[in-house]
């Protein structure tokens, strides 16, 4: 007789995500939370210059790790593909749901990308714990563009963040359905 666990397969089905799709789910949406939010304290926050400096250290480290792990993130989701809707639901939160899952694969890559073009075209150097990704000359142009998109890629994440967010609670408080449960890892 075969033991039932409540682990979930490292592959997605068509019906229910893998372990590693769980897992590269909950931690690309920790590093990007965590990102977000250093980033808007470090904007808005009320630190003095010196306690801002510390805090973009580790942002842009932890930024070029989160780019990293992100190209995983994405090349993984990419090749497993999405699986089928828990609900059968009208076509436009069809369509708004998979506008907001590719945004936010989307963002995973633009956000820390831009934000690396931008330092490193500013001649700075970018420190990753040790590991030096070397400044380039200044292109004054290119470091602009790249901290433009940076900061409207971020209020664009806001944005698919309470989409997302708010269409998973919907699932779950009002259609009871098991699109919120297959994310969680019990078997769903």
């Amino acid at each position: 007789m075969q033991r039932q666990t409540d682990t979930a397969p490292l592959n997605d089905s068509s019906s229910s995500y893998g372990l590693v799709s769980r897992l590269n789910h909950w931690i690309v949406a920790a590093a990007m939370i965590g990102m977000l939010v250093s980033g808007l304290v470090m904007a808005y926050g009320p630190f003095e210059r010196e306690t801002v400096f510390a805090i973009m250290g580790w942002h842009k480290a932890i930024g070029v790790l989160v780019l990293a792990y992100g190209i995983w993130r994405v090349g993984w989701r990419v090749v497993q593909g999405f699986i089928k809707q828990a609900l059968v639901m009208p076509r436009w939160q069809a369509i708004a749901a998979q506008v907001t899952h590719w945004g936010l694969l989307v963002v995973v890559l633009a956000m820390p990308l831009s934000g690396l073009v931008m330092t490193i075209f500013r001649g700075r150097e970018v420190d990753v714990f040790g590991l030096i990704i070397p400044a380039q000359n200044k292109i004054e142009w290119l470091a602009n563009a790249a901290g433009i998109t940076h900061q409207y890629v971020a209020w664009t994440l806001v944005g698919l963040l309470v989409l997302h967010i708010g269409g998973a609670l919907k699932h779950h408080f009002i259609d009871s359905d098991m699109t919120l449960r297959r994310m969680g890892f019990r078997a769903a």
